[in-house]
């Protein structure tokens, strides 16, 4: 494990960009105290104790002129985020500001930290393991109530128990199989290690199987559902996307082929993510910005994880309606009749033949009727059992963790066959060992370089 001595001192602004109530630059390393104490005037930093906020000025070393009134915390190893001194410089929000006093402080001996570097250091120096550290950007992508709780739970460490155990259990076989086959003391030595191994290959892919039973549900809290909202022009698309957002984010008037684009936005649904896209009516059109609409309009209805197909049910089924019913009968779909406040022309039974009673939502945008019904549908839809009964278990929501479990699961499965076809015991173990492997890259007790290179790449520089 890296130890905090072979890491230089690096600092980035971990606020926003922009104007606000205050800025925070962070600094992380050996000299980060030292450093500090170069551009600022109040109280000996060095003498300080650790975890206190200190009032004083940020200065131009050279000139002693006054750059801001910050207030300034210090955190000493090993209690800090990356378990190494850490200095936080709190100054009035603003670019200006915040940019100078960055800058003096790179110029004073510290690095520009790279994207993710504070929790990478966080992981080298054993604060988190990968798991954790993969919370982290969880957290601050979080969407929803749900998904945060989600990431939470996740950084307090209940996946890596979980992993770190069956690598136990493993570990443990493991090491008596090689005592048996090193040292065997029976006639029968052969058979007792061969039914260990079946057994607790059993065991730990059980296990297995039931994370990988929560991956549906975490991959939507964390990545949200692709909901693209579908129709012919003029039947209340974008309406139903106001209404769902709480915002006139889509134009809406009587006339057809006002949405020529696909619109985007992310909306909570009973703590369901949605990635909302309002499409352009689905039509034959003369007009080639509104035919580009439509084409794209397609392409969101094939990549969706969710259609909801809008339909006026104050007239009649028209064959633009009947057409998209049947483009959209392969995916996961709720056909929702909108209008219901107007004579109805249109009712569940004429669409028996495309959806279940269940799956078909009379709705009014304009009264809201039947509005909550159409999110509480969504809701169970993705969540069976209900998101308040996962969201404080152990859920996976990594898209790397599941690929990692769904090999960890072949390589189980690979033991049990092999023992079934009767191959030597040290052939078996070579499976088993590396289900052993596959977990540990999860938590990062096993990784690549490269790995944490792309994975970090991926936070923001300050975090």
């Amino acid at each position: 494990m890296s130890t905090t001595t072979e890491f230089d001192t690096i600092a980035a602004v971990a606020t926003p960009p922009g104007e606000g109530g205050i800025s925070i630059i962070r600094v992380s390393g050996e000299d980060a105290i030292s450093i500090v104490e170069k551009v600022y005037r109040g109280k000996d930093l060095a003498k300080v104790a650790s975890h206190t906020i200190n009032y004083g000025h940020i200065i131009e070393p050279k000139t002693k002129d006054e750059v801001d009134e910050v207030m300034v915390s210090v955190m000493r190893a090993p209690k800090t985020y990356t378990k190494e001194d850490v200095v936080e410089v709190n100054c009035h929000g603003g670019l200006v500001a915040t940019n100078e006093i960055l800058q003096l402080i790179l110029s004073n001996g510290a690095r520009m930290a790279e994207p993710g570097e504070f929790t990478k250091r966080a992981f080298l120096n054993g604060r988190l393991d990968l798991s954790q550290a993969e919370a982290v950007m969880d957290l601050i992508r979080a969407k929803t109530d749900k998904s945060m709780k989600v990431a939470l739970n996740q950084l307090d460490g209940s996946l890596s128990r979980l992993i770190k155990n069956l690598r136990q259990d493993i570990l443990e076989v493991l090491a008596q199989v090689e005592v048996n086959i090193d040292y065997p003391e029976y006639d029968d030595v052969e058979t007792l290690t061969t039914k260990l191994l079946r057994e607790k290959a059993t065991e730990v892919r059980q296990s297995i199987e039931r994370l990988l039973k929560t991956a549906k549900q975490g991959k939507v809290l964390r990545d949200g559902l692709a909901t693209a909202i579908v129709g012919r022009p003029n039947v209340g698309k974008s309406s139903l996307l106001n209404h769902l957002l709480h915002e006139d984010k889509a134009i809406v008037t009587d006339v057809a082929g006002t949405t020529r684009d696909v619109i985007e936005e992310f909306v909570n649904v009973r703590g369901v993510p949605l990635k909302l896209v309002d499409t352009a009516g689905i039509r034959d059109t003369e007009d080639k910005v509104e035919k580009i609409g439509v084409e794209r309009s397609r392409k969101a209805i094939n990549t969706a994880d969710l259609v909801l197909v809008v339909i006026n049910a104050s007239e009649p089924l028209t064959d633009e309606d009947r057409n998209l019913l049947d483009i959209t009968d392969d995916d996961k779909r709720l056909i929702i009749l909108n209008k219901t406040d107007l004579e109805r022309k249109v009712s569940n039974e004429d669409l028996a033949d495309w959806a279940k009673p269940e799956d078909i939502i009379g709705t009014s945008v304009l009264t809201n009727q039947g509005l909550d019904q159409l999110e509480e549908r969504i809701a169970s839809l993705f969540f069976d059992e209900g998101i308040e009964s996962n969201q404080n278990s152990v859920m996976v929501t990594n898209a790397r963790h599941i690929g990692l479990l769904n090999q960890a699961n072949d390589a189980l499965g690979d033991v049990l066959h092999g023992i079934a076809a009767g191959m030597p015991v040290d052939l078996v173990q070579i499976d088993m060992t590396r289900c052993w492997n596959l977990l540990g890259e999860i938590t990062g007790d096993s990784y690549q370089d490269e790995l944490l290179d792309q994975l970090f790449s991926q936070f923001c520089v300050g975090k």
